[in-house]
């Protein structure tokens, strides 16, 4: 249940008028009372004879107990309450003692007989949510106590949930991003936009932001993406804030309708944008508490990209499991801006999934835990390289380095998961494991070239080489082996096996080091997971050098050829450099 404190008004009259009326769609069915500070109330919608203004009339007179200078311009109290779709149609005495609830819990009508309540009614004119107004003057004259009341309501609505044995929402804790109104709902709706102007715009900066490494690089990339900017510049020449528009996104006026970073999202504000790289310069150049990040060779390639941003995943994921809260909490942060820009340069056939993952795991990147920028190096650089890098093609050593990180990055979305549910942050835990799912299904797409290319590889092994791999894994992963050897992934391990033999490794010293590295049980494919793990750790070419397998007309897979460009052999051959 989502209770929703509007922006306070100055019309009775309209909100009645709005609320009694048919709506902007003709959506609104038999608007009726279910619940008033006075059960006397004339209801407009069940009553012939009553009408608005006599809604309007009792609602207001606290006012007249003030002089006309004393009123209040914005006297008008409105809060929607909203049922989950998946919530019983709730009976409207239900909705009354819901609307009595809220009204109490946010100061509006505490109720008792010594403390004096606002006028108050609830119209229902859905079955899933009511509309409650009221008049911000008491009974004796002065204001109500409601602050914070958004919360309270939010508090109240937990309690109502368990009550009613309602969808339990998981408790905020004021670290998301703003909900766009109904107003710019029905706008997008209106426009035939699948999202609001407000959300295509937080996307698109926090994209812009992502691995950005200065405010000109983050303007520019803002100015690349279509958006108007306007700065906010101080007397003395300083950058203090901005905001940004969609050109096409205009009010009644033909004006365009400009956002503020921090109304987007509270981390896009720009302070808080610009202390990712102002702390993360002060760290390096530092040492700070950790020794200095190696100097890096420049990207030239997507692949290379994307087997760095698999090293710094691997990395961060560590930190997660093993770091202190603000230093965890920093590389959370950093894998969001790391999806943004996988979600922004990977190839079409994964680009929508990762762009779900990005979105959802943005919730999961805030908390009240500040992050401890500066120790998110490796992270923000591999965001920043896979942006600089270009887009990936998504074939030969590009789409299988795309499954490398995308493989990495469930794991690293997984611990966010778990570093939130273990401090309680319900929201946050959700949104990490949501986008788990999410990036299973971009790996799934993007995975089956080079994997099936990889099985035919091991497929077609003599036999007393199979058999040689077989003995390996018993020997080195005994528990896990006969699972490993069950799935369709086996004969792509074995292929891997072989070539790291032929590159001069121990397979069984990098099989038990991969195993160990991390647990392998919430894998849906162990196999594929060893795969890349051994692929990145022992520098193979992520795509196999035998000829490529592409699904014919009729789904069978045949044989085409693999790239063998120069830079995509610099890329199969690149050292991450880390652990």
């Amino acid at each position: 249940m989502i209770p929703r404190i509007h922006k306070q008004g100055s019309s009775t009259r309209g909100l009645l008028n709005y609320l009694y009326g048919k709506g902007t769609r003709e959506e609104h069915v038999d608007p009726h009372l279910v619940a008033s500070f006075d059960p006397m109330a004339p209801d407009p919608g069940r009553d012939p004879s009553a009408t608005e203004e006599d809604l309007q009339r009792l609602l207001d007179q606290p006012l007249h107990l003030l002089d006309e200078a004393q009123r209040p311009d914005q006297h008008v109290w409105h809060c929607s309450v909203r049922a989950a779709g998946t919530d019983r149609i709730l009976s409207d005495e239900e909705w009354g003692d819901i609307a009595r609830r809220i009204v109490a819990a946010t100061g509006i009508d505490p109720g008792g007989v010594a403390d004096a309540g606002c006028r108050w009614a609830a119209v229902r004119h859905a079955d899933d949510h009511i509309h409650i107004i009221a008049t911000l003057v008491r009974e004796d004259g002065r204001r109500p106590d409601h602050h914070r009341s958004g919360q309270r309501a939010q508090a109240a609505a937990r309690l109502i949930e368990a009550d009613y044995d309602l969808h339990r929402v998981a408790p905020g804790d004021g670290t998301a991003a703003k909900r766009p109104t109904s107003a710019e709902r029905h706008k997008a709706e209106r426009q035939g936009r699948e999202r609001t102007a407000r959300e295509k715009l937080r996307e698109t900066v926090r994209t812009a932001s992502a691995g950005a490494a200065s405010t000109d690089e983050f303007f520019d990339r803002l100015a690349a993406d279509g958006l108007l900017i306007h700065k906010r510049i101080a007397p003395s020449g300083d950058l203090l804030g901005y905001k940004v528009a969609l050109p096409d996104d205009r009010n009644k006026d033909d004006e365009p309708v400009f956002y503020a970073g921090s109304t987007l999202a509270p981390d896009l504000s720009l302070p808080r944008i610009r202390e990712r790289w102002s702390l993360q310069a002060e760290a390096v150049s530092e040492g700070g508490p950790e020794p200095v990040q190696p100097v890096l060779p420049p990207v030239t390639h997507p692949a290379f990209a994307r087997r760095r941003a698999a090293a710094a995943a691997w990395q961060g994921l560590l930190i997660i499991d093993h770091g202190d809260d603000g230093i965890a909490a920093a590389q959370i942060s950093a894998a969001g801006e790391v999806l943004d820009a996988l979600a922004k340069t990977s190839a079409a056939h994964t680009r929508t999934a990762l762009r779900q993952a990005a979105f959802v795991f943005e919730r999961a990147s805030r908390s009240h835990l500040r992050a401890v920028r500066g120790h998110d190096h490796a992270l923000r650089q591999a965001a920043h390289d896979l942006v600089h890098s270009g887009p990936a093609l998504g074939r030969g050593e590009d789409g299988a380095t795309t499954a490398m990180v995308i493989d990495m990055a469930v794991f690293l979305a997984i611990a966010a998961a778990n570093w939130h549910a273990k401090r309680h942050h319900s929201q946050q835990a959700a949104a990490a494991q949501q986008a788990a799912e999410h990036l299973r299904t971009a790996y799934q797409a993007a995975v089956a070239y080079p994997i099936a290319a990889l099985r035919q590889r091991g497929q077609q092994l003599t036999p007393r080489i199979r058999q040689g791999q077989a003995a390996l894994l018993h020997q080195a992963l005994p528990e896990l082996a006969e699972r490993i050897q069950a799935e369709p992934g086996w004969p792509a391990l074995a292929a891997t096996l072989a070539d790291a033999r032929q590159a001069g490794h121990d397979p069984a010293a990098l099989l038990a080091g991969a195993a160990r590295r991390r647990e392998l049980g919430s894998a849906d494919s162990i196999s594929d997971v060893l795969v890349w793990r051994l692929r990145r750790s022992a520098h193979l070419p992520a795509a196999p050098e035998t000829p490529q397998v592409t699904p014919d007309r009729d789904g069978r897979h045949t044989p085409a050829p693999a790239p063998t460009t120069p830079s995509a052999a610099r890329a199969a051959n690149y050292s991450s450099r880390r652990p």
